[in-house]
C-alpha cells in the first residue's frame, strides 16, 4: 500500500527534527570567548605567603569571593551565561574562585576545556563528584531532571572542596546576576548560622511534604520551636567550617534514608534541606533570588518578576529561557538572559 504525500512529509519532518537535535547536543556545542574583566583599583591583592599571587593563591584565600556550581553538558550553555553574569558585574572579577563540581562519569576534561576556552583567565577548579555516593539516596520525583545525582551536590560541597575554602555562595546554572556578588557572600551569618538565604514566609510551607509526614506525630515534631519558611537551594551562602562541624551531610541524607522507607515529600533535593534548615538559616533581602521564572515543574509557563528590585534572575521550573529561545517561543523575561549567551551561533562557525 502506497504511504500518502502527508505522511512522507511527516516522515521527513520528523528525520530533519532529529537531525537538528542531534546537531544541537550539549557536546557538540561551541561557545564564544568572553571578555577579559579586571579588578577595579580598590580590590584587595591576594597573594599566597610567599608573596606570590596566581590562580592557586586566590582558590583558597579568605579575601576571595567562593562560588560553588555544578556542571554537566545538560546545562553547559546555562552555566557559562551565570559565569558571564557573575565577572561582568564585579568589582574585584579577579578576586573569584570559582568550583565546579561535575559527575565522575562526564567528561571532566571537555567540560574543564569548555570553560578554559571561554574564559582563558578564570580562577577554577573542577571536583569530581561521585554519583553512586547519593544515587542509592534518591527517591523519584515529580520532574526528572530533580532526580539528577549532580542536583544533590550541593549537599556534599564541604567534603569536595578543599578545607581552605571556608564559605560559598553556591548558585544553581539557570540564573544571571545583575549585581556585584560580593554584596551577596558578604552577608553576615550570625554566631552559630550554616547558611543564608531570601526566605518565603508566605508560601504554604505544608506543601512540600505529604500527609503522611504531617500526620505522623514524631515527625511533625521536626518544625517545634522553629518558624520555617521556604527557601530556594538555587541561591545560598554557606558556611562550610559551621556545616562540617555541624556534620549536616549526614544530617541531609538521614532524612533521604527514611524517604525511601516512607514517602514524606515529592519535589527532590529541595524538603531534605527545608528539614534541616528551614526557621534556622539567616534570611536574605528578595533581590538575590527572582525565583521561578521557569514556571512550574510540569509545563514551564512563563511568569513576572515578584515586587521589589532585582539582583539576581533564576529561571527554577521547567522552563529554561535557552530551550524557549532555541524554540521561537520565549517568555518576555527571558530576554534578560539572552545578553549573556555565550553560544556561537551556526552562521558564525561557518564562516
Amino acid at each position: 500500500m502506497s504511504k500518502s504525500p502527508i505522511f512522507e512529509f511527516l516522515l521527513l519532518l520528523l528525520i530533519a527534527l532529529a537531525a537538528n537535535a542531534a546537531v544541537a547536543t550539549p557536546t557538540t556545542q561551541q561557545f564564544k570567548e568572553a571578555p577579559q574583566f579586571y579588578n577595579s583599583a580598590d580590590c584587595p591583592i591576594i597573594v599566597d605567603e610567599d608573596g606570590s599571587d596566581g590562580e592557586d593563591s586566590v582558590l583558597c584565600s579568605d579575601q576571595a569571593v567562593h562560588v560553588a556550581m555544578t556542571l554537566d553538558t545538560a546545562y553547559i550553555r546555562g552555566s557559562m551565561a551565570a559565569i558571564l553574569s557573575v565577572l561582568q558585574h564585579s568589582s574585584c572579577p579577579q578576586n573569584i574562585a570559582f568550583h565546579f563540581v561535575a559527575s565522575a562519569t562526564s567528561n571532566a576534561s571537555l567540560l574543564r576545556a569548555t570553560i578554559s576556552s571561554s574564559f582563558p583567565y578564570l580562577n577554577f577548579r573542577v571536583y569530581s563528584f561521585d554519583d553512586s555516593s547519593v544515587s542509592r539516596l534518591i527517591s523519584t520525583s515529580i520532574r526528572s531532571a530533580l532526580d539528577c545525582p549532580l542536583n544533590y551536590a550541593r549537599s556534599y560541597l564541604a567534603n569536595l572542596l578543599p578545607l581552605c575554602v571556608r564559605r560559598v555562595v553556591y548558585l544553581d546554572s539557570d540564573l544571571v546576576l545583575v549585581d556585584d556578588i560580593a554584596k551577596l557572600a558578604a552577608n553576615p551569618l550570625g554566631d552559630d548560622s550554616v547558611l543564608a538565604a531570601p526566605e518565603h514566609c508566605n508560601a504554604n510551607f505544608t506543601t512540600y511534604f505529604t500527609p503522611t509526614f504531617w500526620s505522623n506525630p514524631s515527625l511533625s515534631l521536626t518544625f517545634a520551636n522553629r518558624k520555617p519558611c521556604y527557601f530556594n537551594t538555587g541561591v545560598m551562602v554557606i558556611d562550610l567550617d559551621r556545616w562540617r562541624d555541624g556534620d549536616y551531610t549526614t544530617k541531609i541524607e538521614e532524612w533521604m534514608e527514611l524517604q525511601k522507607r516512607m514517602r514524606i515529600y515529592e519535589l527532590g533535593s529541595l524538603p531534605p534541606f527545608l528539614l534541616v534548615f528551614a526557621g534556622n538559616i539567616v534570611p536574605v533581602d528578595h533581590r538575590w533570588n527572582q525565583h521561578g521564572l521557569g514556571g512550574d515543574n510540569y509545563r514551564g509557563l512563563c511568569r513576572d518578576l515578584h515586587p521589589g528590585p532585582v539582583s539576581l534572575l533564576h529561571w527554577s521550573g521547567k522552563g529554561k529561557p535557552w530551550a524557549r529561545l532555541d524554540a521561537n517561543r520565549p517568555c518576555p523575561l527571558d530576554a534578560l538572559w539572552a545578553p549573556y549567551d555565550l553560544l556561537q551561533s551556526p552562521f558564525a562557525l561557518d564562516s
